[in-house]
C-alpha cells in the first residue's frame, strides 16, 4: 500500500500545467508539478492568444467567435464564460499583462512584420499596438540578424498600418561577438553596463536619436532586460522623448521567459511543489483508478501517489504524444488517440491545408477525463489539459495559449474538487 503524498499531481509545466496547479491549489488541494524538462515557455512569444483566426479570417471578438467552433473543440468543454473565468485567474496572477479591459483582440506587430490578433500582451508591448496611429521607428541590431527592422517596416507599410513606419539597423553600444545571443543584450541593458564613461542605456539612446526623425515611438526587439523592463524603457523614453516598446521575437523569447517567471512566482506563493529533470515513465492503477505515476530517478521508477492526476504534457511538438509510421500514442497512460489508419491521410498536399495531424490528441468528457474509443473514461481520476487535447488546430487558429489557460484552469479545478 502506498500513502497519498499529494492530493493532485500535475504532469507538465507549460501554461496548461501551471494553470491547472494554480486552480487546484487555490481550492485548497496540495499540489505537485512534475516535469521532465524545463518549460517551453521560454520559446513562446509571450503573447496570450484566445482565438486569433476562424476559417482563415482574423477574429476581432474571440469570446463571441468561440460559440461558432465545432463540437469536440477544447473550448466546447468550457464555453465562453469558462474561458473568461480562466482568463480572470490569469489576469490576477500576472502583473505585467494588458488587454483584460476589453473583449476584443489587439493587433500586435511581430518580428516578421505581421499583425497578430492577441487577447493579452505584456505592458512592454502595449505602446506599439497597431491601433495607435503614431509614426513609428523600428530599431534592429547588427548582432540580431533574425530581426531586420527595415524589412519589418516595409511589410507593415504594405499591409496598410495607419501610421508611417521606418526601420533602421544600428550597432549595439556594447561590443559583442557577431553571434551574441539576445540574452547577452538583455543583460547589458538590465545592468546598464558601462560604456565610454556612461551607461549602456544612455549610449543606446544616443545611437537611436540621430535616426529618430519625426517618429512618436520607437520599437526594439524584446531584449529590454531579462526581468522587468520598466526601468529600461523609461530610461530610453526619457532620453529620446518618445514612447518605447518591445516587438515579440522568436525563440529564445525573453517575453516567454518573463511569463514563466511570473507563473513560477504564483505557484510558489500558492505552495505548489515543482520538480523538474525526471520523466514520468508510467503508472500503477487499480480498478480504473490511478494509484501512482512512476518517475524515473537514478535508474529507478519511483511511485508518486495522489488522489487525482492532470496530464498536461503537450502535443506532438512537445512530445506529450508520440508518432511512428503507423500509430499515434500517449506514452504515460496509453490514452486513446483517434487517427486515420493510413499515415498518408494524416496530412493534406497543400502546405497550409487542414492537416489531420494538427488536431491529434485525447478526447475528454465534461470532467476533462480522457476517453477511450468506446467513450468510457480511461481512468476515473485522470484529467487532461492543453496541447495534449485533440479537436483543434492551435497553430492555424492562434489559440494555443488560450486553450492551455482555459482547459488547464478547469481541469485543475475539477481535480481539486474531486467532482467525478
Amino acid at each position: 500500500m502506498m500513502s497519498v503524498e499529494d492530493e493532485v499531481i500535475v504532469i507538465g509545466a507549460g501554461i496548461a500545467g501551471r494553470m491547472a496547479a494554480l486552480a487546484a491549489a487555490r481550492r485548497g488541494a496540495s499540489v505537485r508539478v512534475i516535469s521532465h524538462k524545463e518549460s517551453t515557455l521560454a520559446h513562446a512569444s509571450g503573447l496570450i492568444d484566445i482565438l486569433g483566426y476562424h476559417e482563415d479570417d482574423p477574429v476581432s471578438s474571440p469570446y463571441a467567435t468561440i460559440k461558432k467552433l465545432p463540437p469536440g473543440h477544447p473550448y466546447s468543454h468550457v464555453g465562453s464564460d469558462g474561458v473568461r473565468t480562466a482568463m480572470d485567474c490569469f489576469d490576477r496572477v500576472t502583473t505585467s499583462y494588458c488587454g483584460g479591459h476589453t473583449d476584443s483582440n489587439a493587433l500586435v506587430p511581430t518580428i516578421g512584420g505581421r499583425l497578430k490578433p492577441t487577447a493579452r500582451y505584456p505592458e512592454s508591448v502595449a505602446p506599439g499596438l497597431a491601433s495607435r496611429p503614431v509614426d513609428t521607428l523600428l530599431i534592429g541590431f547588427e548582432t540580431m540578424p533574425d530581426f531586420h527592422a527595415p524589412a519589418t517596416a516595409l511589410t507593415l507599410e504594405r499591409i496598410g498600418v495607419p501610421f508611417d513606419v521606418r526601420g533602421e539597423t544600428i550597432r549595439f553600444p556594447v561590443e559583442l561577438r557577431p553571434d551574441a545571443g539576445r540574452t547577452r543584450l538583455a543583460r547589458a541593458l538590465a545592468t546598464d553596463e558601462p560604456v565610454d564613461g556612461g551607461g549602456c542605456r544612455s549610449a543606446l539612446a544616443a545611437r537611436i536619436a540621430p535616426v529618430l526623425g519625426d517618429a512618436g515611438r520607437v520599437g526594439l526587439p524584446a531584449v529590454l532586460g531579462d526581468g522587468t523592463t520598466d526601468g529600461i524603457r523609461e530610461s530610453l523614453a526619457d532620453h529620446l522623448g518618445v514612447a518605447v516598446f518591445e516587438i515579440p521575437t522568436g525563440p529564445p523569447s525573453l517575453l516567454g521567459h518573463r511569463l514563466k517567471a511570473e507563473l513560477t512566482d504564483a505557484l510558489q506563493a500558492a505552495a505548489v511543489r515543482i520538480e523538474t529533470g525526471n520523466p514520468v515513465v508510467g503508472h500503477n492503477a487499480t480498478d480504473n483508478r490511478i494509484d501512482a505515476v512512476l518517475v524515473q530517478r537514478s535508474g529507478d521508477a519511483v511511485p508518486y501517489a495522489a488522489d487525482r492526476f492532470v496530464l498536461a504534457t503537450g502535443g506532438l511538438v512537445g512530445r506529450g504524444l508520440r508518432a511512428d509510421r503507423t500509430t499515434v500514442t500517449e506514452p504515460i497512460f496509453n490514452c486513446h488517440i483517434s487517427h486515420p489508419s493510413d499515415r498518408y491521410d494524416w496530412s493534406e498536399p497543400e502546405a497550409f491545408g487542414d492537416h489531420h495531424f494538427a488536431r491529434f490528441g485525447v478526447r475528454i468528457d465534461e470532467f476533462f477525463r480522457p476517453l477511450e474509443d468506446s467513450g468510457a473514461p480511461t481512468f476515473r481520476n485522470l484529467h487532461a489539459a492543453g496541447a495534449v487535447l485533440g479537436g483543434a488546430d492551435p497553430a492555424a487558429e492562434k489559440s494555443a495559449s488560450g486553450i492551455s489557460i482555459a482547459t488547464g484552469y478547469h481541469a485543475g479545478r475539477v481535480a481539486a474538487e474531486g467532482a467525478t
